[in-house]
């Protein structure tokens, strides 16, 4: 089973979200609300995916996969973001960090996101 951890400041996201996952086939190990807990997780779980907000208060998503991608380079990150700003585009071009999924987000589009993966969800 494809492990993957959750980490969005809103609770309410990370619920449904995770929810999806599950439904989907995937095995949610880890929910987080911060950057520094999306480290924190991923080095006690080392999940097969990363689920990660962009924009959090206190350690943003940026920040948190920038800390994964060093300790492991890589890992298999997905962007979750409502921000379509060509700023933060560019930030995941120099992270090398090519699947996002915006929100609203829709069951098919996680699974489209997945397929970049080569995870096959059906």
């Amino acid at each position: 089973m494809i492990t993957c951890i959750v980490v969005d400041d809103d609770a309410n996201t990370v619920k449904v979200f995770s929810d999806i996952l599950e439904l989907i086939g995937l095995q949610v190990i880890g929910r987080g609300f911060s950057g520094s807990e999306a480290v924190c997780l991923y080095k006690t779980y080392v999940p097969d995916v990363i689920f990660i907000d962009l924009m959090m208060p206190k350690t943003d998503g940026l920040y948190a996969i920038e800390k994964i991608l060093k300790i492991n380079p890589t890992a298999k990150i997905v962007a979750v973001t409502a921000d379509l700003s060509l700023e933060t585009y560019q930030k995941l071009g120099e992270l090398k960090i090519k699947t996002i999924i915006y929100k609203p987000f829709s069951i098919h589009n996680i699974k489209k996101v997945l397929e970049q993966y080569n995870i096959n969800t059906s």
